[in-house]
């Protein structure tokens, strides 16, 4: 094996450790690391959650003979920390330590570590090698690089439509006030896993009003998302749940209203919700994602503004003749897969 094919086969090991993060390390960044001494692995660890401790402490303190530190090589998927924050710095404890060999996968776009792990760890006279699978690397920690360099959570748009391009039928007409389901369980257990991956969900009004959506995690285990909606001309009735309190959310009104337990409000402008707005305020929120779900006016609104980055469509086998057209997505879907007759194309957005 070549010196650069071992590094990739590490960094390899390096992601898969740091997915077994995703939906648990909230703002932070989804890191894995292992510690390589003479062609065998000797550590390894990932970031498990929010406020514990990174993957590189992880790593090093699983390496039992303590001695072969000085002598192997740390592999990383995300350059190293080198601010004080819940933990001390990555950066100055592997250099403390005296590994002399560090191999990083992409360099961290956070502004108060860019550039200054590597630079810590340089000029401690390791070798460090940087780019090692970059391109896979920045895609998987595609939330928190977004969130940092476009200063923006990462959208995810969501929807279900019939074999004939309708999101819902004529409610109305029908004389059926309950949703009607496009797609089979085993699509709604993946709509379930989705949430818990992100930080927040999003609906809009007429959505909350007909269907009354709970936007919680309940077909998979995992952490319920910030719900957001909005209360265009005050309508959301009480009893709804996203006023329930049981999980955090924020709505976006017209009409000013007290903040509760679980429960806070964001006045909406005169000229009424803008996506640029709402992107700023999750920004300053700290909240690093957004899975916007139903309601074919506020998807095709993310989508028009091209403020958005992923998209899940499923495509059932119903025919509804007449209702709510979907969102039109101008675009080839990146992957197809297909779930039990129901057919999801997975869409990026090109920056």
């Amino acid at each position: 094996m070549t010196p650069s094919a071992r590094d990739e086969f590490y960094m390899r090991r390096c992601l898969e450790l740091a997915r077994k993060g995703l939906g648990l390390t909230r703002q932070n960044p989804l890191v894995g690391s292992v510690v390589v001494y003479n062609d065998r692995i000797i550590g390894e660890g990932y970031h498990h959650e929010y406020g514990g401790e990174h993957a590189e402490v992880i790593a090093i303190s699983s390496v039992s003979e303590i001695d072969l530190l000085k002598k192997s090589t740390l592999y990383v998927n995300l350059e190293p920390c080198a601010h004080y924050g819940k933990t001390p710095p990555c950066s100055l404890m592997i250099k403390d330590i005296g590994i002399p060999r560090i191999v990083i996968g992409c360099k961290d776009s956070n502004p108060k570590v860019t550039g200054k792990g590597i630079s810590i760890l340089s000029s401690s006279g390791a070798e460090v090698v940087t780019g090692v699978l970059e391109k896979e690397c920045r895609c998987l920690n595609r939330r928190f690089f977004t969130f940092h360099e476009k200063r923006r959570p990462y959208v995810i748009l969501k929807w279900a439509e019939s074999a004939d391009g309708y999101i819902d039928m004529d409610r109305q007409k029908t004389g059926n006030n309950h949703p009607i389901w496009i797609t089979n369980h085993t699509a709604k257990m993946l709509v379930h896993k989705w949430r818990s991956e992100e930080l927040s969900i999003m609906t809009g009004t007429n959505t909350l009003i007909l269907d009354n959506p709970e936007l919680t995690v309940r077909e998979w285990p995992g952490i319920n998302p910030i719900r957001i909606g909005m209360d265009k001309n005050g309508r959301l009735f009480e009893g709804i749940h996203i006023k329930d309190g049981q999980v955090p959310s924020i709505i976006f009104s017209e009409t000013a209203e007290n903040d509760s337990e679980n429960l806070s409000y964001i006045s909406l402008p005169a000229e009424g919700f803008e996506i640029e707005r709402f992107l700023e305020e999750m920004y300053e929120r700290q909240v690093l994602s957004t899975f916007v779900e139903g309601g074919a006016k506020l998807i095709q609104g993310f989508i028009n503004s091209g403020l958005w980055d992923e998209s899940f469509v499923f495509y059932g086998n119903k025919m509804f003749h007449s209702g709510v057209k979907a969102p039109v997505l101008d675009s080839a879907p990146y992957e197809k897969k297909l779930f039990r007759g129901t057919k999801l194309f997975i869409y990026r957005n090109k920056p």
